[in-house]
């Protein structure tokens, strides 16, 4: 038997408010730590990250972006000019070999299909589908590049991040909110 249990009555207690409380804190943390461990290696770098401006209300954070990169990336990178100017930087370092670009268009055809194709149900895996079903290799490439040096870039910045936090002593109450060692750490995505 299912037995749905009114929001009012949920999680009201003392104690679950407290490790609600404590999970924020230590969420906000992160987020804190994130920024300043990226001024630090904008100014290492000689980047200047721009400058920052109040918003005119507050900056959305999308779901797809918090299921690609965590909350806290996600929410460092919507909120820290100097997160974003290191990713920035870290994408323009990336080279992908063209064999990569070429390899990711036969491995992914059912992203190129025409609209003809799509509309009338082709399978780009099938027999039945021809080069005319396809958008041409040369159209895509630019498109197929960018987003995987996007992707390369954002794992050297989860990369570049687990190092510097590395370093980071958290006082007791601010530590990860993921981190295993503490009986009421929460991790989901």
């Amino acid at each position: 038997m299912l037995v749905a249990v009114p929001a009012r009555d949920r999680e009201t207690r003392p104690e679950a408010l407290a490790r609600a409380e404590r999970q924020r804190r230590r969420w906000a943390t992160q987020i804190v730590v994130t920024d300043e461990l990226a001024r630090r290696a904008c100014a290492e770098r000689g980047l200047a990250p721009p400058p920052e401006v109040a918003p005119a209300r507050a900056l959305a954070v999308s779901g797809t972006d918090v299921a690609d990169l965590g909350s806290i990336v996600a929410v460092a990178l919507a909120h820290s000019p100097a997160a974003r100017a290191l990713l920035a930087a870290l994408e323009a370092e990336q080279r992908v070999p063209p064999r990569a670009v070429r390899d990711y268009y036969r491995r992914n055809r059912d992203r190129y299909l025409t609209p003809e194709a799509l509309r009338s149900g082709v399978d780009p895996y099938g027999r039945t589908a021809g080069p005319g079903d396809f958008l041409p290799y040369a159209e895509a490439r630019e498109d197929i590049a960018r987003g995987l040096r996007r992707a390369m870039a954002r794992q050297a910045f989860f990369d570049w991040l687990d190092r510097a936090r590395a370093d980071v002593e958290f006082t007791a109450g601010h530590e990860h909110p993921g981190d295993p060692s503490h009986p009421d750490h929460e991790h989901r995505h």
